[in-house]
């Protein structure tokens, strides 16, 4: 397979690119499974649900981002505001194919985003957050101001905590980033490559039983929808994780067919890369528990969380990370916490569940859906 790309659509430009891609194949290794996937769907995205029209000026959002700005720099204790911004995105892929297939989609986004270093004394803290919508009318400049301003007076006195195991319950943007990082063990290509330590654990158990992940594109609420993969095949919702039970990797047309089972519709492929295999929008299924219940007797809150990547092994599972966040006493916070590491290994934990909320919740850039998870004897270091 060759591929190529052109930033011109002149028909000069096509030419060379597709005289590129025909010299690129020559030299390409071979991959027997790889072929063009045979459908003939005319697959159209929804633009009044998913990239209505912005009505909004450039204007009201230099005014929005300034506004913005000044508000939490007035706040107490704000010592600078070095980012903040309102972005507004449009994107638009179309695939075709010599068997038949029509895909076109198109998305707009606007988001909004603060980050405040809050000051006392010789004591400081930097916190931020953000927002997204389909419309720049739904951002709410006042909130956003509001909440960031709390996290950094909340965080600013933290210290650490006497070191052993702890209940830890993620926040909903940590739990997010942290599932992120482990995500390639759904993958069929890690699968492929032999990197994927859940390769050879299908239809066994691997978490605790109340654990459910899915993969749904499907659902419009989130900013991962998407009606088809990169490939053209039409997205549909995966159970990756069924009661505790590895039910399915995520594949492509070239994964499914070297594991000989169905395509999932996970394709990934850009104007530079190469076929791959990603996730559209995990979720996890409710639980039975309220977060109250999941908040009882002492547990640890993570809010934040520092070298994501650097400190961790998707493949053993290992991790160690820096962390703040609150010490707690059922709902009440004991303590703010500051200067710790949190270590272990993420596989592990999967079946150290010890409750799930009933009340998924969207991290702010919409890309998971998770109900609040109670981890048990969490390894934090002070």
């Amino acid at each position: 397979v060759g591929t190529a790309y052109s930033e011109a659509i002149d028909d000069d430009a096509i030419h060379t690119m597709v005289d590129q891609a025909l010299l690129n194949a020559s030299y390409a290794g071979e991959e027997p499974a790889e072929r063009i996937v045979a459908s003939e769907h005319q697959l159209q995205t929804d633009d009044a649900l998913l990239c209505p029209p912005d009505t909004s000026t450039v204007e009201e959002k230099i005014d929005f981002a300034l506004t913005l700005e000044a508000s939490l720099a007035e706040k107490s204790k704000v010592q600078s505001v070095p980012y903040n911004g309102v972005q507004a995105g449009f994107g638009q892929r179309q695939i075709f194919s010599t068997q038949g297939l029509s895909a076109s989609a198109r998305y707009a986004t606007m988001s909004a985003y603060a980050y405040a270093l809050i000051e006392e004394g010789e004591v400081n803290a930097m916190e931020g957050g953000g927002q997204a919508s389909r419309t720049f009318d739904a951002l709410d400049k006042d909130a956003l101001v509001a909440r960031v301003h709390q996290a950094g007076l909340d965080i600013l006195h933290g210290k650490p905590v006497a070191s052993g195991p702890y209940d830890v319950i993620f926040d909903v943007e940590t739990q997010s980033a942290l599932f992120s990082v482990f995500l390639m063990m759904f993958s069929g290509k890690s699968a492929k490559d032999g990197v994927n330590p859940m390769r050879d654990r299908l239809g066994e158990t691997i978490a605790d039983t109340r654990l459910t992940l899915v993969d749904d594109p499907e659902d419009t609420s989130g900013f991962g929808y998407s009606l088809f993969d990169d490939e053209g095949s039409l997205a549909k919702r995966t159970t990756l994780i069924d009661a505790g039970v590895l039910t399915s990797l995520a594949h492509n047309s070239v994964t499914a067919a070297h594991f000989d089972t169905g395509n999932t519709a996970h394709a990934t492929r850009g104007p530079r890369s190469t076929l791959g295999v990603g996730l559209h929008q995990l979720k996890a299924m409710a639980g039975e528990e309220t977060e109250e219940d999941c908040m009882a007797g002492q547990w640890l809150e993570i809010t934040d969380l520092t070298g994501l990547h650097s400190g961790a092994n998707p493949i053993s599972g290992e991790f160690s990370f820096g962390a703040s966040g609150f010490l707690h006493d059922g709902s009440n916070r004991v303590q703010p916490v500051r200067g710790i590491t949190v270590a272990g290994n993420f596989y592990t934990m999967l079946n150290t569940i010890s409750s799930i909320s009933d009340t998924p919740l969207w991290n702010w850039q919409r890309s998971s859906c998770l109900p609040m998870i109670r981890f048990a004897n969490v390894s934090v270091s002070g």
